[in-house]
């Protein structure tokens, strides 16, 4: 009889609940073989479960890629807060890209978004695109989400054939798809919302040491209670978005 690190390791490789289910092992009573088997049900399920939807929100990439060899997703980060710039990332993935567990960046770990961001920048041609906090002034936050967006095409490797948008039109001569929540339902989109992200939040923690006492590292430049409470103490930062609320009311009090 094979000991449960045995079985361990053979039940390890099955891909289906079928091979668990019509395993030898199945006649083992062993209490640690009937948890061992009842995990790796668990496991398989899971993953059948991160295929499927993997495979749901490749259906935009599917479609296009009869016809169009480079497809970008692109999606933004920065648009609500109060403080710092608005990033944006363009991506195009590689045909046969897998990426199990890839989603709306917002519903990921930390660890998750940092370890997806190393597998989706070794992989993928990206392009990173920014809106300073002037321009998000002088244009207005949606324009400037757009203006970084065109910039994170621009600085992409291949030349698109097509856009995935993220609830946006770009306009650039390119033909495009704008999808509502498309971090949620386009892998192209969602790998785009982990590197912009990533990216906007490493940009703030290094405003953190620039200007310190705001807490940047920690709420991002969002109008959080702390932040609101530093903004009044300390007065608005360079970073700070004089056109938003409340940044504005208090620059007009000085």
């Amino acid at each position: 009889m094979k000991t449960i690190k045995e079985v361990e390791v053979e039940v390890s490789s099955y891909d289906t609940i079928e091979e668990v289910n019509t395993s030898i092992h199945t006649h083992d009573n062993r209490k640690g073989v009937i948890r061992l088997l009842e995990k790796h049900r668990r496991r398989i399920t899971s993953e059948n479960k991160l295929k499927a939807k993997y495979s749901t929100m490749s259906q935009y990439e599917n479609n296009l890629r009869e016809s169009v060899h480079y497809i970008a997703g692109l999606d933004e980060a920065g648009r609500g807060p109060i403080a710092g710039e608005v990033v944006a990332a363009a991506v195009i993935l590689p045909e046969g890209f897998y990426l199990p567990g890839l989603d709306d960046s917002k519903k990921l770990s930390l660890k998750k978004r940092m370890a997806f961001r190393e597998v989706i920048m070794a992989q993928a041609d990206y392009g990173i695109g920014i809106a300073s906090v002037e321009e998000i002034d002088e244009l207005n936050i949606y324009q400037a989400s757009r203006l970084a967006m065109k910039r994170a095409v621009e600085n992409l490797k291949a030349a698109p054939g097509h856009l995935l948008v993220d609830a946006m039109t770009l306009d650039m001569g390119i033909p495009e798809t704008s999808i509502i929540k498309g971090d949620a339902h386009s892998v192209s989109i969602a790998a785009a919302s982990v590197i912009a992200k990533t990216e906007r939040d490493m940009m703030m923690a290094q405003y953190n040491v620039s200007y310190p006492g705001y807490g940047f590292d920690s709420h991002k430049g969002y109008g959080t209670k702390d932040h609101l409470e530093a903004l009044y103490s300390l007065g608005a930062s360079n970073i700070h978005r004089q056109t938003f609320e409340p940044v504005k009311s208090i620059l007009s009090n000085i």
